[in-house]
């Protein structure tokens, strides 16, 4: 589970998913119960009924984003990511505090010695036999124990930018969780319209079924009549056959669609989704091109995470570098002995000073992991000036999409009304004899193609908001 110190992030990042077709939601989206996250990540299915869907679930875009937040592995990950920096970082400061060590002994050895040469003589004189040339063993207990204090005094430098860059390594993870919320944001939106695309070809290809039926029936009534031709029947049969397919064709896209968007969300095997939002354009962009690449500019966590990750090379290069200057530490230490059946009751001793280590020679170690991260700075200043161009670059491509894709939409309305006239008219002569079936199979498939244009020109100035959203970085 996530810990409290993530909790602040997990609310941002609340926050940027209740953005959705260019409006901040003062709220979170009502999610089914049936939806919540599974509070086992590593459920594994073993059986065909746990992976079959059971149920499809219809869901807005607000819910969809709700349940990401919820739910994307992805965006969990990197909430992960911060609690390790995190825990990184109260190791760098307790590694500021003394350190305290105790080391207790408690020992019982039995040794034997073999006597001196005087020892030797003595026993002799005493009458002794000398082949007793050995000591009587003894055991000796003996308990001691050392407590130890060690403190740095100073290290010019290297734990303070230790603790610095730790920090910023929070700072760099925190901005990549934003980068990861704004890029997850527009993934589930992209799969959403995607998804509201191939709802409406199932939906025209159905028309166009039903639409081909009809004009079937037409021809077959003037064939029995005797007014018809064979040929403008199997036109029509022919057109029928290939709506079908098409319809066939558009249901599939369809469940692709859906198992996406359920992918992305990381809903259970058995769950389907279906977009319950209709087709209709999500908002307009009233800033101009300028104040959008300003805009994105300022906003974009990218940038900021390159100057985070060179300041980070920037510490550790210092940090290197100070491995070659002495380190100055204050030492002391506290010694209780005792020997067990002596005369000699329990001893202490301590020692308190000021102990100093340098290296001397390192081979050349120390410069050339500074020189790494001279590098590493620079590279991070090189990658700052190419997400500026790649920034501006996406902004431009995504405004002037929008842009090109507004006019489509209203040349899209316009047509699609003068299909619908078209056909009506083509029909009306046709059943009164004085046109033929190829007008009418003609102006169906205008109509078809002019709703999926309609469709397709709204869905696409959807994308390509949204990415001009993602691209500015809104909030």
């Amino acid at each position: 589970m996530l810990t409290k110190s993530v909790n602040r992030y997990i609310i941002i990042v609340g926050m940027n998913f209740a953005i959705a077709s260019g409006n901040i939601t003062s709220a979170s989206a009502q999610i089914p119960n049936n939806l919540q996250p599974n509070s086992n990540p590593l459920n594994l299915p073993t059986s065909p009924a746990q992976v079959t869907v059971q149920q499809t679930q219809s869901l807005t875009l607000q819910q969809s984003l709700e349940l990401a937040r919820r739910r994307n592995t992805e965006l969990q990950a990197v909430l992960l990511q911060i609690e390790r920096s995190r825990a990184a970082l109260r190791e760098v400061e307790a590694s500021q505090y003394p350190s305290i060590s105790l080391n207790i002994e408690l020992t019982r050895s039995r040794s034997v010695s073999i006597p001196s040469a005087s020892q030797q003589t003595q026993q002799f004189e005493s009458g002794l036999s000398q082949t007793n040339t050995v000591n009587q063993p003894e055991s000796v207990t003996t308990f001691n124990s050392n407590l130890e204090l060690t403190y740095g005094l100073y290290n010019y430098g290297q734990g303070l930018n230790s603790r610095r860059a730790a920090e910023e390594q929070v700072r760099l993870d925190e901005l990549e969780t934003e980068l990861t919320s704004a890029e997850v944001r527009l993934n589930v939106t992209l799969d959403y319209y995607n998804l509201q695309q191939a709802d409406e070809n199932v939906r025209i290809r159905q028309s166009a079924v039903s639409n081909a039926q009809a004009s079937l029936r037409d021809a077959e009534a003037l064939e029995r009549a005797a007014v018809g031709t064979r040929y403008d029947l199997l036109r029509s049969q022919v057109n029928l056959a290939n709506a079908q397919q098409e319809l066939i064709n558009a249901i599939s896209s369809q469940r692709t669609a859906q198992i996406q968007l359920a992918t992305r969300l990381n809903l259970p095997e058995t769950i389907s989704v279906r977009a319950a939002d209709p087709v209709r354009l999500n908002g307009l962009w009233n800033r101009t091109r300028e104040e959008s690449i300003i805009l994105a500019l300022q906003n974009r966590p990218e940038l900021r995470q390159n100057l985070t990750q060179r300041n980070i090379a920037e510490l550790r290069r210092r940090i290197a570098l100070s491995q070659l200057k002495p380190e100055i530490s204050l030492v002391t230490r506290y010694n209780l002995l005792d020997r067990f059946d002596d005369t000699v009751s329990v001893t202490d001793g301590y020692v308190v000073g000021v102990q100093g280590t340098a290296t001397l020679f390192d081979g050349g170690v120390a410069r050339a992991q500074a020189a790494q991260q001279a590098v590493q700075a620079n590279i991070a200043e090189a990658q700052f000036a190419n997400q500026l161009n790649n920034i501006q670059l996406e902004v431009e491509q995504a405004y002037f999409q929008l842009q090109s894709n507004l006019e489509n939409v209203n040349t899209a309305n316009i047509a699609l009304e003068q299909a619908r006239e078209a056909l009506r008219y083509a029909r009306l002569s046709f059943q009164a004899g004085v046109g033929n079936q190829t007008n009418v199979i003609n102006s169906e498939n205008d109509l078809t193609q002019a709703e999926g244009n309609r469709v397709q020109a709204i869905v696409e100035y959807n994308r390509a908001l949204a990415r001009l959203q993602r691209a500015a970085n809104l909030e």
